[in-house]
C-alpha cells in the first residue's frame, strides 16, 4: 500500500470517529426542537427516548469487536459508514417519540462498530501509538463540537430533520471513499501471528479490572457532559445569551478547546508512565465539577472549558491500555468487551439526565460527576506500575518465542 493511501485511510478512520460522536449527540442538541414538533411540553420528558441508541452503542460493541477480529475490520467499517448514513435518514422521517426511539436505537447499533474496529485498525503498526490515539481522540471530540455548532444552525435555519439528513449524506460519501481507498485484508486479525507477549495472569487481571472501572466512569462523565452541557449552558446563561445558534457556537468552542488536550496527552503517553499521568488528569476533574455546581454566566463557561479539558484528556488512557497490554490479534474483541460494559452502564446517564435535572437541578448532577471522578481516581491507584508491566512484556522476536500464559505465571 502506498504512503498516500495509508494516510488517506487513516484520515477516513479519524473522520469516522468524528461522525460517530457527532451523530450520537445530534439528538441531544436538537431535543428541544424535536419535543416542540412532537407536542411534548418539556425536553426532559423526551430525553429518555434516546437511551436505546446508547444501550446499543455499548451492547453492540461485543459482536462488532468479534466480527472485526474474525470477519475483517475493513468490511465492518464499510457496514459502519453506510449503516450510519441510512439510519440517520430514517430518523429524519420519524413522526412521534416511539418511532424516533426505534430509529435512534438502530443508529446506535451501527455506531457501536467504530470503537472496537476502527481504533485497532488505525493503531496497528503505529510507531507512536499514544500520539495516534490522541489525534484520533481529537477527531472524535471535534465531532462533538461539530454536533453542537452545525445542529444549532441547521435546526434554526432548516429545521431539526435537516440536522440528521445533512450528516447522513456525508457518512455515505465517506463510505464510498473508504471502499475505494482502504486496502483489502488478506487475513482476518484473529488469524495473524502474535506480536507481543501476554502479561502474567495476576497483572492482567488488575489491568482489566482498572480498565473496566475506568471505562465505565469515563463513559458516564462523557455522556453526562456531552448530553447535558447544551441545556446547562442554556439555563445558566439565561438573560446573557439566548440565541440558539450562538449558544451552539459557544458550546462548540468548549469542545474544540477541550479536544486538543488529547493531542498533548497522546504525545505524553509515548514518553511518560501511564499510571501517574492518568492520576494527575483525573484529579483535576473533582474540584472543577464542584466549583461548576454553583457557577453561572461566564464563570460557568470558563469552568466548563476546564472540566471538558480533563474529561476529554482522560479518554485516550483506556485505548492506550489496550494497545499496550493486548496483542493486535484480539484487540477488537477486548475493546468490544470493555465497551459493552462501559457504554452499557453509562447509557444510564442518558436515561437519568432528564429526570435528575428535572428533580434536583444541574448543581446536583455536577456533584454526582465529582463523585464519579473520585471513584476513577481510586481505581487508578490499583493499576500496576510501568516498571512491573514493562519487565513482564517484551516484543516477540524469532529468537524469543512467546511464552504460554501458564509459563508466564
Amino acid at each position: 500500500m502506498t504512503l498516500s493511501k495509508t494516510r488517506s485511510t487513516a484520515l477516513l478512520l479519524n473522520v469516522a470517529h468524528a461522525l460517530d460522536h457527532m451523530f450520537l449527540l445530534i439528538f441531544a442538541t436538537s431535543v428541544g426542537a424535536i419535543a416542540a414538533d412532537f407536542d411534548i411540553a418539556r425536553w426532559e420528558d423526551l430525553m429518555p427516548y434516546g437511551v436505546g441508541a446508547f444501550v446499543l452503542f455499548g451492547l453492540g460493541s461485543l459482536p462488532s469487536g468479534r466480527l472485526g477480529d474474525h470477519w475483517g475490520r475493513r468490511k465492518m467499517m464499510l457496514v459502519f459508514y453506510f449503516g450510519m448514513g441510512a439510519s440517520m435518514l430514517l430518523i429524519a422521517t420519524t413522526q412521534n417519540a416511539w418511532q424516533l426511539a426505534l430509529a435512534l436505537t438502530l443508529m446506535g447499533a451501527f455506531s457501536s462498530i467504530y470503537h472496537p474496529v476502527g481504533i485497532p485498525m488505525l493503531v496497528r503498526g503505529a510507531k507512536r501509538p499514544g500520539l495516534t490515539i490522541g489525534v484520533n481522540g481529537l477527531a472524535g471530540n471535534l465531532g462533538v463540537a461539530l454536533s453542537a455548532a452545525t445542529t444549532g444552525f441547521l435546526v434554526q435555519f432548516a429545521g431539526w430533520r435537516a440536522a440528521f439528513i445533512v450528516p447522513s449524506l456525508i457518512a455515505i460519501a465517506c463510505g464510498i471513499a473508504f471502499a475505494r481507498i482502504a486496502p483489502h485484508e488478506p487475513v482476518a486479525p484473529a488469524r495473524r501471528d502474535a506480536t507481543q507477549r501476554e502479561l502474567p495472569r495476576s497483572l492482567l487481571a488488575r489491568v482489566f479490572a482498572v480498565l473496566t472501572i475506568a471505562s465505565v466512569t469515563a463513559s458516564l462523565l462523557f455522556n453526562f457532559t456531552t448530553n447535558g452541557n447544551g441545556q446547562l449552558l442554556r439555563e445558566r446563561f439565561s438573560g446573557i445569551v439566548t440565541d440558539p445558534a450562538l449558544l451552539g457556537l459557544l458550546l462548540a468552542l468548549v469542545y474544540v478547546v477541550g479536544s486538543f488536550a488529547q493531542i498533548a496527552v497522546g504525545s505524553l503517553l509515548d514518553r511518560v508512565p501511564l499510571k501517574w499521568l492518568y492520576f494527575g488528569i483525573v484529579a483535576f476533574q473533582i474540584p472543577l465539577f464542584a466549583f461548576a455546581s454553583a457557577a453561572h454566566g461566564w464563570s460557568l463557561y470558563l469552568l466548563m472549558i476546564g472540566f471538558m479539558i480533563v474529561v476529554f484528556g482522560s479518554i485516550p488512557f483506556t485505548d492506550a491500555m489496550i494497545v499496550r497490554y493486548v496483542d493486535d490479534r484480539m484487540r477488537s474483541r477486548v475493546s468490544g468487551m470493555r465497551l459493552t460494559v462501559a457504554f452499557g452502564v453509562s447509557s444510564l446517564a442518558v436515561w437519568l439526565l432528564g429526570p435528575i435535572v428535572k428533580a434536583a437541578g444541574f448543581a446536583t448532577l455536577l456533584w454526582v460527576m465529582a463523585g464519579i471522578a473520585a471513584l476513577t481516581l481510586l481505581a487508578i491507584t490499583w493499576l500496576p506500575s510501568h516498571a512491573r508491566t514493562s519487565a513482564a512484556m517484551r516484543p516477540i522476536t524469532p529468537e524469543a518465542p512467546p511464552q504460554s500464559p501458564r509459563a508466564a505465571d
